[in-house]
């Protein structure tokens, strides 16, 4: 990647000899201290502007795998959430998405609700009781009853939807790119914007999300890599391999990419999947 020029220590130096100026007239005292106060003002601008600090280099790790369940081989996932003893699913595909409540330990169906042919299900989030689901390329955020599974609302949005989490108080949704975007629940209003980078830069293809522990998690799309993302900052704290799953014996021939990151509070523990996979593997965490 190639770096910008670095201009900011010759603007200081001029400004800082248009101040030296301004203190050699003789006008009245007032005038060249305000003055001097917007230049100033001007310098720490610049300043705070520059953003040729180092970044710092993210750890890199491969989690060992604690343990595994089955999982439904025809189940496309793009959300996944834990709520108690079941898993929370959204799957795409066109003509076969559908959010999901599934059995933790068997990957027995409970129950399903199929969205219409036209729909591509994307990211899932559990927020005060609600559900909400994206789609893909239609703009459309789904609002879902937890208990009952019949929908209470919906929103539009500009943009695709890939990856939707939340914390205490907002979403955080994916399309993507490098940036993810903050927003309320109660509107679907964007909040603020948070820009994923690196050492080296963007890091974009940002995928299904999970919040955990204060940060938020994030498959990048096409390979087998977590980002661990500070959701202050936008900076990558570190990324999590998993180039060693499915494990041996659990491979199969209409498999797709990994795909599927889910916390369950009351134990802290972390599961990942992927799109049509036969398992879901709970990881070693903290390393």
């Amino acid at each position: 990647m190639q770096k910008r020029p670095i201009l900011f220590p010759h603007l200081v130096a001029y400004f800082l000899q248009v101040v030296a100026k301004q203190w050699q007239h003789s006008e009245p005292t007032w005038i060249p201290i305000c003055k001097r106060g917007a230049l100033v003002a001007t310098i720490f601008l610049l300043l705070g502007c520059n953003n040729q600090r180092p970044r710092s280099t993210p750890i890199v790790k491969e989690p060992a795998i604690l343990s595994f369940v089955p999982h439904d081989i025809t189940a496309f996932t793009q959300g996944l959430v834990i709520d108690g003893d079941v898993w929370l699913e959204s799957t795409g595909r066109y003509g076969h998405s559908e959010l999901r409540e599934v059995e933790r330990q068997s990957g027995k169906v409970l129950r399903s609700v199929t969205l219409p042919e036209n729909l591509f299900g994307e990211g899932l989030a559990l927020f005060a009781g609600n559900l909400y689901q994206l789609t893909w390329r239609e703009g459309l955020c789904f609002v879902y009853d937890r208990e009952t599974f019949e929908v209470v609302g919906h929103f539009r949005y500009e943009g695709e939807g890939w990856g939707l989490t939340n914390c205490d108080q907002w979403l955080y949704m994916s399309n993507g790119s490098d940036t993810m975007q903050v927003r309320d629940p109660a509107s679907f209003r964007i909040i603020r914007t948070i820009d994923v980078h690196d050492h080296q830069g963007p890091v974009t293809q940002l995928n299904e999300l999970a919040w955990i522990e204060g940060e938020i998690w994030a498959n990048i799309f096409e390979t087998k890599t977590i980002a661990r993302i500070n959701p202050e900052t936008g900076h990558v704290i570190g990324y999590l391999t998993f180039d060693h799953l499915p494990l041996p014996g659990h491979e199969h021939p209409k498999q797709d990419v990994f795909n599927g990151i889910a916390y369950d509070p009351k134990d802290q523990s972390i599961w990942v999947t992927g799109k049509k996979w036969s398992h879901l593997y709970q990881i070693q965490w903290p390393l």
